[in-house]
């Protein structure tokens, strides 16, 4: 009878135990620390924080998740929680409010995620908050007034990210670090700071000067650990140690050049020069009147430190590439701009006159190019530029070998697009602009393929089909069946039209196509208007041996 009193009790204190214990989350585990109660998620299948956390916790640790970003709202119900930690896990995005129901955290530890960036001015909401480790993440960059509002933080660790430059403004600005530099000597009652920056790759240029003299001047209780930062760039300081670095003052670019004027020949190479000296080094970039028509390589390279020479390298030049050419230098302080001209003489031109003082001749300039293509169409959009100040008509070609006509298209000033539907599918097709009754050269031309009828090749496909299975029927019949069908009223060919009347259809051969001279639009008053001063016109021509080849 005791023996069974003894296990009732048993059971009893295990049920009212059981009772008695605070929930706890699944894959989870929880405990009483001497800091208060204590919740632990270790390698769980958990994508976010979940909603019905447990009440009243001081710690919270998951780690080894893949919790991918904490979002405003996660801590709801959660303010009396104090140290939070988030480490090894997959976070990537911090929300702005993300933090706001955490008003008495101390202690924020997000090591060895995938952190970009920080919303700093989310700690308003955590002015107790003491330690901050953002270690082993890709922060690039941090604003010079990050900690603003983080008033008690003495420990901050942002080691092992991707910070290449970072303002000595952004502790100057550290309250803590305020607070010391005011209180002097009584400063020795306060707490250790803690800092650690190393393993980052530092750019070791003139923007990181002042971080070297904090580096060189930070003393107890001011700790920076490891102070040994190493310069990952620019070449000539790759290794060096950071502290132990010459580093000069930021000036915006300069720009030179060895001429503002060039000259050359039509059909001549021309390189332009431009010298920028800056700190940091310059970036270089080239502005031109045809730069989304005409791309020429642009080649860089230093001559000293912070000086860089930018070539521009124009290939067989043509009348339309004269004009000026804008060198453009900029770096994070500044930047600057010099303007080059670029002549171009005709062929026939002398020295110091100009081409339109020479020659009565026509000269033209066409850029002819394909913007899209369908099935059955083509756009084309083209840039022309003449010697001559008056407008003038020009002459779009199109033509197959496949097509038995080309068409031929009379373009009036002001247009620059030409769109066609018509065209034969999986076609090969060349089209050449040129000026009004001349020839187009091999330069003025471009080919291109239409794309594939996907529709006619299934129907093609679906005929192959039909035919293969009513041979085999065919094959399959008997021979009396043949026999039924040469004694009958009709023959065979006379059944099968009776019998299939949506076949009964005439083949039609290919008429002849009259030959047309291009003589009636030699006056352009005879054409009419398309639109406000924009006048097309049309006309198919048989193709012949001299036209497009």
């Amino acid at each position: 009878m005791a023996f069974v009193f003894y296990c009732f009790l048993q059971v009893l204190v295990s049920w009212v135990i059981h009772a008695v214990q605070p929930f706890c989350l699944p894959e989870c585990t929880c405990s009483e620390e001497s800091f208060g109660r204590s919740l632990q998620c270790m390698s769980m299948s958990l994508g976010k924080i979940p909603d019905n956390f447990p009440e009243e916790l001081k710690q919270v640790r998951i780690e080894n998740s893949p919790l991918f970003e904490l979002s405003q709202g996660f801590f709801t119900n959660m303010s009396t929680l104090e140290y939070l930690w988030l480490n090894f896990n997959n976070v990537t995005v911090i929300h702005l409010g993300a933090l706001e129901d955490l008003p008495e955290l101390r202690e924020l530890r997000l090591e060895g995620n995938k952190l970009r960036s920080v919303p700093w001015t989310a700690f308003r909401a955590t002015p107790l908050l003491r330690v901050l480790d953002l270690k082993h993440n890709r922060i690039d960059s941090v604003p010079e007034l990050a900690l603003q509002f983080l008033t008690n933080l003495i420990y901050l660790d942002i080691s092992s990210n991707r910070l290449t430059v970072v303002s000595k403004g952004v502790f100057l600005n550290w309250p803590a670090y305020q607070k010391r530099q005011q209180l002097g000597c009584g400063a020795e009652f306060l707490s250790n700071m803690v800092l650690s920056l190393h393993n980052n790759p530092w750019l070791c240029d003139c923007r990181l000067r002042g971080l070297a003299q904090f580096v060189k001047s930070v003393g107890p209780p001011f700790i920076l650990v490891n102070s040994y930062l190493i310069c990952q760039g620019p070449v000539s300081k790759a290794g060096q140690l950071l502290h132990e670095t010459e580093l000069g003052v930021c000036m915006k670019p300069t720009i030179s050049t060895p001429s503002v004027n060039v000259t050359i020949q039509v059909g001549k190479n021309a390189t332009l020069q431009c010298f920028a000296q800056a700190s940091p080094s310059p970036t270089i970039a080239w502005k031109y009147p045809l730069s989304t028509w005409r791309e020429f390589d642009v080649l860089a390279s230093p001559i000293a430190e912070g000086i860089i020479l930018s070539q521009l390298v124009i290939p067989a030049a043509q009348l339309i590439d004269g004009g000026n050419y804008t060198c453009m230098a900029f770096n994070s302080i500044g930047r600057s701009s010099l303007v080059i001209l670029l002549y171009v003489q005709p062929a026939q031109a002398m020295p110091g006159l100009h081409f339109l003082s020479t020659s009565s001749e026509v000269i033209a300039y066409v850029d002819l190019r394909v913007v899209k293509q369908t099935v059955h169409g083509i756009l084309l959009e083209w840039l022309t530029v003449t010697n001559l100040a008056e407008e003038q008509w020009f002459t779009l070609y199109i033509a197959s070998d496949e097509a038995l006509r080309k068409k031929v298209v009379h373009i009036g000033p002001g247009i620059n697009t030409y769109a066609v539907d018509d065209l034969l599918p999986a076609t090969k097709y060349k089209a050449c602009l040129s000026l009004r009754n001349q020839p187009p050269s091999q330069g003025q031309c471009v080919v291109f393929v239409t794309g594939k009828d996907s529709g006619g090749l299934e129907g093609r496909e679906h005929l192959l089909h039909v035919t293969v299975v009513l041979c085999a029927v065919l094959l399959a019949l008997p021979v009396g069946a043949y026999v039924w069908v040469s004694q009958g009223p009709y023959n065979f060919s006379e059944w099968y039209w009776r019998c299939c009347p949506l076949h009964r259809k005439t083949l039609r051969c290919p008429q002849a196509v009259p030959q047309c001279k291009d003589s009636s639009f030699k006056d352009p008053s005879s054409v009419y208007e398309d639109g406000e001063s924009h006048r097309v016109m049309e006309e198919d021509e048989e193709i012949e041996k001299e036209g497009i080849s």
